[in-house]
């Protein structure tokens, strides 16, 4: 009879394993996705843009997500207050910048240099936490710095042989503006309780605003670049601005709610890894023997510097601001602007 209660247990403690495991897999799935798709973003910005139509290009990107995303937050909207508005469209101003950065970078370099070179952002966000609250990070922290900065000089330089490419310095540009974004947004008091999907559109509009100010002013207009497309560019734009931007942004929104910002933080930092899987396989990016070695490092030291950074001190007032603030920063940053991908 003992023997039959135990077996019965070990089959139902079994089957409970199962079922966490298969439930862990599913809620990881989507997060991993978003991963995948953010690879597949400089790719799809290449597809699509070239360095006259590049901002062109951010306006309808972002034309196409507002409207869906406004109908989605428009109580939430409705309820900003003006210092909210400000605050918000302040950070537009400086999201703006990124995705200049970003997507110049991406038409003059390599997909897969663009790709691991933003994922430096991860380990500057740190270094600059540590800079404002004059706190020396952790030893490990700083070996993980240096050894991404030998990674990005190998992989752009291979080893040394040419001096980094303007697309290379833009996108290392986009990355040390991203930090500065990230280290902006969690210090702007007045946007510290303010619903994700609201902040993430206000900051989006005034971004497309400027994006489309700047076109007007530069290059050709943004419908005439829309005219233009065929139908496969039409398919590419549609994969920036349906998956790498609303698809991330409620994958992420529920995510950090379903399972912990670490597991999130974890799946996406893939993110370089997926960049150079698209770039080599489908962009056919030709890579040195120091540059894959350099591109390794990138990926290794910036892994290693997230899983050692020091813990971000708490602001006033975050023990308010709860899981939303969770969803609203980009990777170290917000899943909104995580929006902030090229």
């Amino acid at each position: 009879m003992r023997s039959r209660l135990f077996s019965s247990s070990s089959t139902s403690s079994s089957s409970l394993s199962s079922s966490f495991a298969s439930s862990s897999v599913l809620r990881d799935l989507p997060v991993l996705l978003v991963a995948v798709v953010w690879g597949s973003s400089f790719l799809a910005v290449q597809r699509v843009a070239e360095p006259g139509t590049a901002v062109a290009m951010l306006v309808l990107r972002f034309g196409l997500v507002l409207p869906l995303l406004g109908a989605v937050a428009w109580r939430a909207l409705r309820r900003l207050s003006r210092a909210e508005w400000l605050g918000g469209g302040a950070l537009g101003l400086v999201l703006s910048g990124i995705f200049l950065l970003e997507t110049y970078g991406a038409v003059h370099t390599s997909a897969t240099n663009a790709g691991l070179i933003i994922s430096l952002a991860m380990v500057l966000t740190p270094l600059g936490e540590s800079a404002l609250t004059r706190t020396a990070p952790p030893r490990a922290f700083l070996a993980a710095a240096v050894l991404a900065v030998l990674g990005v000089a190998l992989l752009t330089g291979d080893g040394g042989l040419r001096p980094p490419t303007l697309g290379d310095l833009l996108v290392l540009g986009a990355a040390l503006v991203r930090a500065v974004f990230v280290l902006t947004t969690a210090r702007t008091r007045a946007v510290r309780n303010t619903d994700a999907l609201a902040l993430t559109w206000v900051q989006l509009a005034v971004a497309t605003a400027v994006f489309t100010v700047v076109a007007l002013s530069v290059g050709p207009a943004p419908w005439a670049v829309a005219a233009s497309y065929g139908p496969g560019q039409w398919a590419w734009l549609l994969h920036l601005s349906l998956f790498c931007t609303l698809f991330a942004f409620f994958v992420q929104t529920w995510a950090v709610r379903a399972t912990s910002p670490s597991r999130v933080s974890l799946l996406l930092g893939t993110e370089p890894l997926w960049a150079a899987v698209f770039g080599i396989t489908i962009a056919g990016n030709r890579m040195g023997p120091l540059a894959l070695l350099g591109g390794a490092v990138v990926l290794f030291a910036t892994e290693w510097g997230r899983r050692t950074a020091p813990a971000p001190r708490p602001q006033a007032g975050d023990e308010a601001r709860g899981d939303s603030e969770g969803a609203a920063s980009p990777p170290a940053p917000a899943p909104a602007p995580e929006a902030a991908r090229a």
